[in-house]
């Protein structure tokens, strides 16, 4: 046979069907991926279309687009908020400080003298009066010293005595020239002699008999006793390091806080004038009056490293509500702002350094921005600039609003079925 004839059967054609099954899998990928991402985008508006007919973005400009409102709060109704009217009436400036509450006296009594503990007079916490017996230590030693130099004493007196009947018959002897001058001299040396010995004896009874009173130990002040450390029995040392009992002053009382030297002035200049500052001593949490006292005295210097001045206060205690080194909240009032207006802390918004409110138009139910400068603040109102009053501020609800948005004013949540509204109703009631 023709190899010839052959030829052909020996090229390389079935290479051919491979490459060209190979490119038909090459033209397929791009219409998955084109139908991947017609997917994803469905999807995508999807979700933005459900997302805008849940949440109610609300309009973007006063007058709301064609179909602007159909994704808001029921089909474009107006936005539930609260509200409140601005109030015209006084407001204090007051600085709020950390205080200490500080006894005006605490006293540790310690024995004067040493000796065994024989009687305690008194019951812990008791309050007791300056004078009142607290607790005696064994006072015979002390007795009997007293005792030993009141003898001496009486001795040396009648010593004394003698040597001036002595003098009186020499100095008519002397008269008579019977005895020489110099014998009277004597005994006149001799007299002051003994006189000298009387005062010392007299000294020494005197300090027996202030260590017998010593051993009687009475309240030097009117306050509080604490707890008990040393107990009936015990030998006590004079003047040891461990008292027998602490006293603390509880009525009046003072509070101690810090106070910024920024104040220092308004407040000297009323002290000096002789006005009473008022004092306000709350709990830890700003929750519970205390106490209201006056501003008794400022430090006579300041702290350089804070910049602040120790400022002390007096309060009567009467009800004992003040407990010594409790921490409260001190308000000392520096002045009264007379016919401010006054609204709610919670109408107030920032943006950045701006403080602003929405007040309410009654008319037409809208809100409009406005600028105002906090004067003075107080718990849950400030003292503001830039509101009249009578006019109603929105207090909540102002995630959707802007200028020219309807509103309907809601009750409060903490008012009850069936109760006003604050705000009086303008726009309708609760969506």
């Amino acid at each position: 046979m023709n190899p010839d004839l052959h030829a052909p059967s020996a090229l390389p054609e079935p290479k051919s069907a491979p490459t060209a099954a190979s490119t038909k899998p090459k033209r397929r990928w791009p219409v998955w991926v084109v139908a991947i991402f017609i997917l994803a985008g469905g999807s995508y508006f999807l979700s933005q279309l459900s997302n805008g007919q849940t949440t109610g973005a609300g309009p973007t400009t006063q007058g709301g687009g064609k179909g602007g409102r159909k994704g808001g709060r029921g089909g474009g109704g107006p936005i539930p908020v609260a509200a409140e009217k601005v109030k015209k009436g006084n407001m204090g400036v007051y600085i709020n400080a950390l205080g200490t509450v500080t006894p005006v006296y605490t006293v540790s009594i310690t024995s004067r003298v040493g000796g065994q503990l024989m009687e305690v007079h008194y019951r812990e916490g008791q309050i007791v009066q300056k004078g009142d017996l607290l607790a005696t230590i064994d006072a015979r030693p002390y007795q009997a010293a007293y005792e030993q130099a009141m003898g001496q004493l009486q001795r040396d007196q009648a010593l004394l005595a003698n040597a001036r009947i002595d003098l009186e018959r020499y100095r008519s002897a002397y008269e008579q020239h019977a005895i020489p001058q110099q014998t009277m001299a004597t005994q006149e040396s001799l007299i002051n002699q003994d006189e000298g010995i009387v005062k010392l004896d007299q000294g020494n009874v005197d300090a027996a008999k202030v260590n017998v009173d010593y051993a009687r130990i009475t309240a030097p002040i009117t306050g509080r006793v604490g707890l008990r450390p040393v107990d009936p029995g015990n030998i006590v040392a004079a003047n040891g390091t461990i008292p027998l009992l602490t006293i603390t002053q509880l009525q009046p009382i003072t509070v101690v806080f810090t106070m910024a030297e920024d104040y220092i002035h308004d407040v000297a200049t009323q002290l000096r004038a002789g006005h009473t500052l008022r004092v306000d001593a709350l709990d830890r949490d700003n929750s519970t009056h205390l106490a209201q006292g006056t501003l008794l005295t400022l430090d006579n210097m300041i702290d350089t490293t804070t910049g602040t001045v120790k400022v002390k206060a007096n309060f009567a205690n009467s009800d004992f509500r003040l407990f010594p080194n409790e921490f409260v909240n001190a308000k000392l009032l520096v002045k009264t702002l007379s016919g401010v207006n006054i609204i709610p802390i919670a109408a107030i918004q920032r943006n950045n350094d701006i403080s602003f409110v929405y007040v309410i138009n009654e008319s037409n139910s809208t809100v409009k921005s406005r600028n105002v400068t906090i004067a003075a603040t107080d718990g849950a109102a400030a003292a503001v600039t830039g509101v009249t009053n009578g006019e109603t501020l929105v207090t909540d609800g102002f995630d959707k609003l802007q200028d020219g948005v309807k509103i309907a004013i809601r009750a409060p949540r903490s008012t009850r079925p069936g109760a006003d509204s604050s705000g009086g109703g303008v726009g309708g009631g609760d969506q």
